[in-house]
């Protein structure tokens, strides 16, 4: 099974905060993003986490809004790094160089990470007169 990230994981990895990461995936739909039911935490595959990557890309150089870079970035991917518009626009990225620098990104993300806590806190053991 494909290792999956947590969405402070991903934020890091993106240099994005993750509240941003959570309100796009809230709002969109991403492949490799696994959703469940309420509670239970997203978990973004590698290949999720590149297509944000692209998302942020064609967003920052082009001021795309993030529903028409999410459109572009995954017609790039599927075309191996080429995206041509009805427009004549032609785009180009080096899809293999990006992948490597976002698996880089995760592998130093996951060792500082914050492990998100579920459930119930813990009952409170200071301030007790027992």
């Amino acid at each position: 099974m494909a290792r999956a990230y947590t969405i402070a994981t991903a934020a890091l990895a993106l240099s994005r905060d993750a509240k941003w990461l959570d309100n796009t995936l809230s709002h969109f739909k991403v492949p490799g993003v696994q959703q469940k039911t309420q509670g239970v935490a997203r978990r973004l595959s590698v290949d999720s986490v590149v297509v944000l990557a692209v998302t942020i890309i064609v967003g920052d150089e082009l001021g795309a809004p993030v529903a028409r870079a999410l459109e572009i970035s995954q017609r790039l991917i599927a075309t191996g790094g080429r995206y041509s518009a009805d427009t004549g626009l032609s785009l180009e990225l080096d899809l293999s160089s990006l992948r490597a620098q976002v698996l880089e990104n995760l592998e130093q993300a996951v060792e500082i990470a914050p492990v998100p806590r579920r459930g119930r806190p813990p009952k409170s053991t200071t301030g007790r007169l027992d």
